[in-house]
């Protein structure tokens, strides 16, 4: 079994924002991975953007210069 540890978690309204950010991300080496939207969080996607903590400031630069929307950041155990 996989040990949880913190990670920055961030919401998406639509699953295309959700695969946008994944090809944003991967294309210009933003660290993450899209995970299934965890139990804790309510959102509109069932899709969200998983990354570690200290990278905060690359995803949410990256959806920005990106022009992503997301709905929310989290920072959970998972």
């Amino acid at each position: 079994m996989r040990e949880k540890q913190l990670r920055l978690v961030v919401t998406f309204s639509t699953t295309a924002a959700a695969m946008e950010m994944e090809r944003y991300c991967l294309a210009n080496g933003v660290p993450g991975r899209l995970i299934p939207t965890p139990r804790q969080i309510t959102a509109d996607c069932g899709l969200a953007w998983s990354a570690p903590p200290e990278a905060e400031d690359a995803v949410v630069n990256a959806a920005r210069d990106g022009s992503i929307a997301f709905v929310a950041k989290y920072q959970l155990v998972i």
